[in-house]
């Protein structure tokens, strides 16, 4: 139970901060969180320490717990993403999470063309294989979790820690595409090939292949979602002196 209402408490105070609720620079206190979120001061305090780890709020003595900006939040957690996702600025996560994705997939491909063991790339066009036939049956829930694991294993053929470490920040953009409505039942077949194509180059090692049939990938993805972030602002992290 108490886990559960740590759980809550969490996505209550984080939801409200990133849809701005809470803006930057509002002050909580614990005893009043206790009052409004009715949980125990226990609660209070591990939930504020996972918002504070994620660089949503600072606890201040004698103050209480300060909003921070977006400038001062992991902008890599899934639970942040999530959350975004879900609020008015979800365009502008789309737009961050696709020009990530657009910069360092296709260099992904390449490397996995060149680095990959033999079953990564078999399991790779198996999947790419299976997301055919379950987008052109219109199986939502089956594609979703394909196309995860298809992204998921071109970043982690790279052989690249760094990139394979994405793996759940992509889970998070195709998860919300799906969920929020913004990926047809029938995924074009032009995308559906060039996933199958992407496959195909890593397996036979064509790096150059690879990596431009997973660029094509990721400008019609951003071309696809463009208006979703029309007019919604940057985030300009200040550079630290």
């Amino acid at each position: 139970m108490t886990s559960s209402l740590h759980h809550r408490a969490i996505d209550n105070l984080g939801t409200r901060i990133i849809s701005g609720d809470l803006p930057a620079g509002h002050v909580m206190l614990a005893e009043q969180l206790e009052v409004e979120l009715k949980v125990s001061r226990s609660v209070i305090r591990e939930a504020v320490r996972v918002l504070q780890s994620l660089g949503l709020v600072e606890t201040t003595k004698r103050v209480g717990i300060r909003v921070l900006p977006a400038s001062r939040w992991n902008p890599f957690d899934p639970q942040v993403i999530r959350w975004r996702l879900a609020s008015d600025a979800r365009g502008a996560q789309l737009r961050s999470l696709a020009e990530l994705r657009a910069a360092v997939e296709p260099a992904a491909a390449e490397l996995a063309a060149q680095n990959a063991p033999a079953a990564l790339r078999m399991e790779l066009v198996d999947v790419a294989r299976a997301m055919r036939e379950a987008g052109n049956n219109g199986e939502v829930a089956r594609f979703l979790e394909l196309d995860i694991r298809f992204h998921s294993l071109l970043l982690s053929g790279s052989g690249n820690e760094m990139f394979a470490n994405l793996m759940g920040q992509v889970a998070e953009t195709l998860t919300g595409r799906t969920v929020h409505g913004l990926m047809p039942d029938h995924p074009h077949q032009a995308a559906l090939q060039w996933h199958e194509d992407v496959a195909e180059a890593i397996a036979r090692g064509d790096a150059v292949s690879a990596r431009e049939a997973s660029d094509r990938i990721m400008r019609r993805t951003m071309s696809q979602m463009a208006d979703t972030w029309t007019e919604q602002p940057r985030v300009f992290i200040p550079v630290r002196q």
